[in-house]
């Protein structure tokens, strides 16, 4: 690993969103900091603040914009500043938030990072109609250039000489090249966290874009990937548009980031999941014999490749051809907010609630509601769903890896039976012990349900054992510590 330099960082990741945020108390000024969460922010913890690393990412609301005026970020994501100052101390991980123009970082993440590159990785354009590559478009892509340049500027500043920097994700694809432009010196990486479009896909962008983006991440000297699946569309939309091989000497990684097993099972028989236990079981109630209704549970945010609707689909399905799982059933679906400042996600929303309710009318009861539908973000909720599910139902269109995936597995109190989208990220390492799906395969998946609702117990709890050991097999830290010592081989 790299070690501490005096002229700057040896280490520094970039996304862009942070291991902090802020929160602006209009009445008396006050700054509140909150701690992130994933894997990335677990990960970093594995290195330690003695390392001196730095995490350079984007303000995204007034809080972190009147923190970065107030020069109070930078205590890092292990202990960020409650209120008052603290800047980063020498040797101490430290946060650099870049206050980077509301209007340019719109355009650059709503106008191209999530209503292009994607909806393009993703596969969700409909395509008779969209996407449309006109003269606001190009607007937008030139403020994406300008955010992805900030970016780059403000590593090539905190940097030490020959520091290691790890670009995340398709918020950044242009940061490798233009880094590497400033600071020829340092080993840098880039991780994609979604899938990878295929090249008869990709190649919908105009052929500068698609050019600009592969060259952007060929800047780097690993381009890392969630599975080899995506690795490999990478380097096919390489070779269709940039010409046979990989021009730069890139290498190309794949690091399938597992659950956090630790922090999940602590964290799931804390008071608060209890209660929402307690809560779930009352909502879930009994079947007319006097049995605990089984559960079928989804946990995601209401991002269109989640696939929620079809999900819900499938289970009216169910309901439909198998009348027997009528009162003796329900599901939990919890599908958080996501994106609401595009009205195409607030329309999805809408059909979210519109579905669950026309399940609810047709086939409900004074005594059995079939969809338990919760909109408002809860971690605790979602844990204790986890720990009480019978059917852990997750079924993108196309997903980078999905951790629900792999987290039901690991905090599961009895045994849950997971229904997979084969085009979910997890399906290379989970798809032998799950029942896999089509996602498009409203029947196919109604009947998948029923076989995992009628999974014997002892079948059940065998494959949840072989989902938990593969879905921990890369925890956190070491898919960070991994990457980092790539760039060292």
């Amino acid at each position: 690993m790299a070690t501490a330099s005096t002229n700057g960082a040896p280490i520094l990741v970039a996304s862009n969103r942070g291991p902090v945020s802020y929160a602006l108390d209009e009445t008396t000024g006050e700054l509140t900091a909150k701690r992130g969460g994933g894997g990335l922010v677990s990960g970093l913890s594995a290195i330690g603040p003695e390392a001196g690393a730095v995490w350079v990412c984007s303000a995204l609301s007034e809080g972190d914009r009147e923190a970065v005026r107030r020069g109070i970020v930078g205590a890092g994501p292990e202990a960020p500043p409650q209120k008052g100052g603290g800047g980063r101390r020498a040797g101490e991980a430290g946060v650099r938030m870049l206050d980077i123009d509301a209007a340019t970082h719109a355009d650059a993440y709503n106008g191209i990072a999530n209503s292009v590159l994607w909806f393009v990785h993703h596969m969700l354009y409909q395509t008779p109609l969209e996407p449309v590559f006109d003269a606001e478009f190009r607007r937008q892509w030139a403020s994406y250039e300008t955010y992805n340049r900030a970016f780059a500027e403000a590593l090539a500043e905190e940097a030490g000489e020959g520091a290691a920097v790890l670009v995340q994700d398709y918020h950044l694809v242009l940061v490798p090249r233009m880094l590497r432009e400033l600071r020829p010196d340092l080993r840098i990486g880039h991780f994609s966290h979604t899938p990878w479009a295929p090249p008869e896909y990709f190649r919908m962008l105009p052929d500068d874009i698609a050019a600009k983006v592969l060259g952007g991440i060929l800047g780097a000297d690993r381009a890392a990937f969630l599975t080899q699946r995506w690795a490999d569309a990478f380097t096919d939309c390489c070779h269709a548009v940039l010409g046979p091989g990989i021009p730069s000497g890139t290498r190309i990684g794949v690091h399938g980031l597992g659950a956090d097993a630790d922090f999940l099972r602590g964290r799931a028989h804390e008071a608060d999941v209890d209660e929402r236990m307690i809560s779930l079981r009352e909502q879930i109630g009994t079947a007319p014999d006097g049995s605990p209704r089984r559960s079928i549970v989804r946990v995601d945010r209401t991002e269109l490749s989640k696939n929620i609707v079809r999900g819900l689909l499938a289970y009216g399905q169910l309901l439909e051809d198998e009348p027997s799982w009528r009162e003796r059933v329900v599901h939990v679906a919890l599908a958080y907010p996501s994106r609401q400042d595009l009205k195409v996600y607030r329309d999805y929303m809408d059909e979210v609630r519109r579905v669950a309710e026309a399940i609810n009318s047709r086939y409900g009861t004074a005594d059995w509601t079939p969809v338990v539908l919760h909109l408002k973000d809860d971690f605790a909720r979602s844990l204790a769903a986890y720990r009480l599910a019978d059917v852990a139902l997750v079924n993108p269109i196309r997903d980078g890896m999905n951790l629900v995936a792999k987290e039901v597995p690991v905090v599961s109190d009895e045994g849950c039976a997971l229904v997979l989208s084969r085009e979910a990220g997890a399906y290379e390492e989970l798809g032998e012990d799950a029942v896999v799906v089509n996602p498009y395969d409203i029947v196919g998946t109604a009947r998948a349900l029923h076989e995992a609702l009628s999974l014997p117990v002892g079948e059940r709890g065998e494959r949840m054992k072989r989902l938990a050991a593969a879905a921990t097999a890369l925890p956190p830290t070491r898919w960070f510590l991994d990457q980092l010592h790539a760039l060292d081989d």
